[in-house]
C-alpha cells in the first residue's frame, strides 16, 4: 500500500512532537513502521491520507465498541456543541450518565465524572488512601493504570522490597508504598499482605488484564483478591477502563460475578470522547470533596459534549443487549483462525491477543517471552493486507459490533494465510 503522504505528515510531525506523536505505541517504533495518518473512519473501517482502507481493529483502543461514525453518538455530540462546548458548571446531561452508568454497574453507589483514566485511577486510589487512614497500595505486574507517579511501575527488586519506577522523572520516593504482585499468582498477594496488610489502603486490578496482551484471570483468583482484601479492610479497586461495558453491560464485574469496592471505567463510557469515571461504595466517596477531605477537582469534568457522546453509547447498549454475543462470536472466530494455524491466543469477550510464543501466557513473565520480531513481521502483513491492529505484541485486536461477517472471514483468510507462509498481499476486492 502507498504510505507517500503518511511519510510526509509524519516527517513534519517529529518537529514539533516526541516521536512524531501524542501517545508512544502510536510511533509504531517497535514494529520499524512508519505510522498511519488517519483521515476518516466509518464502521469498522479506517482511511488514511494516502487513501487506503482498513478493516480497524484498535477501534481507538477500546471505546468504538458501535464502530466508526455511529450516527446515533455524532448526532447527540453536534446537538450538544450547538448548545455549547463547556460551561465549567453542572448540566443534566452530567446526573443522567451516572444514573445509566448506576444502573448497569450498581456496585457505583456514586461516582465522580473526570477526563482520562489515568486521572480516575489516580482519584480513586487516593480516595481509598484517605477513606482507610493507609499509604501503601498493590498492583500487579503488567496491569496498566496510567501514567500517574505512583502507579507507573511493573517490576522492581523483589516482590517485598520497594519497587523502581518504570520511567524517569519519578523519584523512586513516589513509588516507596506500590508494591508489586503477580497476576494470577495467589502467593504473591499473601506474601504481601502477610507483611504489610494493616497498611496496604488498596489492591487495584485490571479484572482481565488487557496491557501485556490479553491475560484472563485463572480459576478463583478474583475471589481470593475480594476475600484478602475483606480481610485485611483493603479497597479493592477494579480497573475495567478496558473492559467496563465491553465484557459486559456490567462490565468485568458483572462478568466474573465478583464486585469490588470501587470501579475505574474510560474508553467506552465517554463514546469516543475524553471522559473516564470512578465511584464505589457510598461511604468511600463520600470523602471526596465537598463532602469530604480527598481534594480531586478538573475544569472540564463532566463536560456537556463528551457526556452527550456517553449517554448515546450507553444507551443504545442498553437497547441492543445481543451486541455482546455478536461480537463475542465474531472475537472467536478470529481466535480460532490463530488456534488453527497453531498459534497461542487469549481470548476474553471481544478482546483477544495473540502471542508469538509457544509457551501459555498467564502473566507479565509469560508475556514477555514473546517474540517481538516475529511479531512485527506479522503487523506488517496484516497493515499490508488491509487489516488494522496495534503495533505493539501487548495489546489487544478490539471486535466492535460494526464488523461484518464478510470481513472477519478475510481476517480470518489473512490470518492463514500468513502463517501458511503467503507473502503476497491481497486486498479484498470488497474494500
Amino acid at each position: 500500500m502507498n504510505g507517500e503522504k503518511s511519510e510526509q505528515y509524519y516527517q513534519r510531525a517529529v518537529r514539533f512532537m516526541p516521536g512524531g506523536v501524542n501517545s508512544p505505541v502510536r510511533a509504531c517504533k517497535n514494529v520499524g513502521r512508519t505510522p498511519l495518518f488517519i483521515e476518516r473512519a466509518e464502521g469498522d473501517r479506517i482511511y488514511d491520507v494516502d487513501g487506503n482502507a482498513y478493516i480497524d481493529y484498535v477501534c481507538s483502543w477500546g471505546p468504538n465498541i458501535l464502530g466508526h461514525g455511529k450516527q446515533e453518538i455524532i448526532q447527540a455530540v453536534k446537538n450538544t456543541c450547538d448548545k455549547g462546548l463547556t460551561f465549567g458548571a453542572c448540566h443534566a446531561g452530567e446526573i443522567e450518565l451516572a444514573e445509566i452508568i448506576q444502573r448497569n454497574i450498581p456496585s457505583m453507589e456514586m461516582l465522580r465524572l473526570v477526563n482520562s483514566g489515568t486521572e480516575a485511577v489516580m482519584s480513586a486510589v487516593r480516595v481509598a488512601r484517605g477513606y482507610t487512614g493507609r499509604n501503601k497500595i498493590v498492583k500487579f505486574e503488567g496491569c496498566y493504570h496510567g501514567h500517574s507517579d505512583g502507579l507507573l511501575v511493573k517490576g522492581g527488586s523483589g516482590l517485598l522490597t520497594g519497587s523502581i519506577p518504570d520511567s524517569a522523572g519519578i523519584p523512586e520516593g513516589y513509588t516507596e508504598n506500590t508494591l508489586l504482585a503477580r497476576y494470577n499468582d495467589e502467593k504473591s498477594v499473601e506474601d504481601l499482605f502477610r507483611k504489610y496488610g494493616n497498611d496496604i489502603a488498596t489492591l487495584i486490578i485490571e479484572p482481565c488484564s488487557a496491557n501485556m496482551g490479553v491475560v484472563p484471570p485463572k480459576k478463583g483468583f478474583l475471589k481470593f483478591v475480594r476475600k484478602i482484601t475483606e480481610q485485611y479492610g483493603t479497597v479493592l479497586i477494579f480497573d475495567e477502563v478496558i473492559t467496563g461495558f465491553r465484557l459486559s453491560s456490567g462490565g468485568a464485574q458483572q462478568y466474573y460475578s465478583l464486585i469490588p469496592d470501587m470501579t475505574v471505567l474510560g474508553k467506552i463510557v465517554g463514546g469516543g470522547m475524553p471522559l473516564a469515571v470512578y465511584g464505589g461504595k457510598r461511604e468511600i466517596m463520600q470523602y471526596v470533596a465537598p463532602l469530604g477531605n480527598v481534594y480531586q477537582a478538573g475544569t472540564l469534568s463532566g463536560n456537556p459534549v463528551a457526556v452527550s457522546a456517553g449517554i448515546a453509547t450507553l444507551k443504545y447498549l442498553e437497547k441492543h443487549p445481543d451486541i455482546y454475543s455478536d461480537i463475542d462470536r465474531k472475537a472467536e472466530k478470529i481466535a480460532s483462525a490463530f488456534r488453527k494455524a497453531g498459534m497461542n491466543v487469549n481470548r476474553e469477550g471481544s478482546l483477544l491477543t495473540v502471542f508469538f510464543t509457544d509457551k501459555s501466557v498467564t502473566d507479565y513473565d509469560s508475556a514477555r517471552l514473546s517474540d517481538t520480531k516475529k511479531f512485527a513481521d506479522f503487523y506488517a502483513y496484516m497493515i499490508d493486507n488491509g487489516i488494522y491492529i496495534a503495533p505493539s505484541q501487548f495489546e489487544a485486536m478490539f471486535v466492535s459490533c460494526a464488523h461484518t461477517e464478510e470481513d472477519v472471514d478475510y481476517t480470518c483468510d489473512v490470518i492463514s494465510r500468513y502463517f501458511a507462509g503467503d507473502s503476497v498481499p491481497s486486498t479484498p476486492a470488497h474494500f
